[in-house]
């Protein structure tokens, strides 16, 4: 596995592939191709093509991890051990270039940080009414290492 400080992590993707293909890894190169379409796709979106920096690519990866584990658990309630099994393998595939989600006390800690610095942007200690300026605050903070629902959890647990 590479330094993803080396080069782009869609590079890093590619470079990857490759090497699965000649691994002759067909999970991991399935995947891998999966994630790089999902990629392609979300630069062709919109109005116009663009070329996605790596928060977006974060960001497409998270959500693609977040829809093979929201498939998994619907296979298993089905019965579908073997379906199941195949997405956990892909979403952990995935999750080897997401960053480490942050623990439930780095997450708490992010919680305090955005609720500290709105409080000295308004001037008083934000309450529910905030709740939205908070959690564009920290969800800027936690950069990606964890989701909205979790973010939002820590911060109305402690506002």
């Amino acid at each position: 596995m590479s330094d993803s400080s080396e080069q782009p992590l869609k590079a890093r993707l590619r470079s990857d592939m490759t090497a699965a293909m000649k691994a002759k890894d067909t999970l991991r190169t399935a995947t891998l191709r999966m994630l790089i379409a999902a990629v392609q796709k979300e630069e062709v979106a919109g109005k116009e093509a663009r070329e996605l920096g790596d928060d977006e690519v974060l960001k497409v990866l998270a959500r693609e991890s977040k829809k093979r584990g929201e498939a998994a658990e619907i296979y298993t309630q089905n019965g579908r051990g073997e379906l199941a099994a195949q997405e956990h393998a892909e979403a952990q595939i995935i999750d080897e270039y997401l960053p480490t989600p942050l623990t439930e006390d780095e997450l708490a800690s992010v919680a305090d940080t955005a609720i500290a610095d709105v409080a000295e942007e308004i001037g008083e200690r934000p309450g529910q009414k905030q709740m939205g300026l908070v959690m564009k605050r920290a969800t800027a903070i936690a950069a990606g290492k964890a989701d909205g629902a979790r973010i939002s959890k820590a911060v109305r647990d402690r506002l």
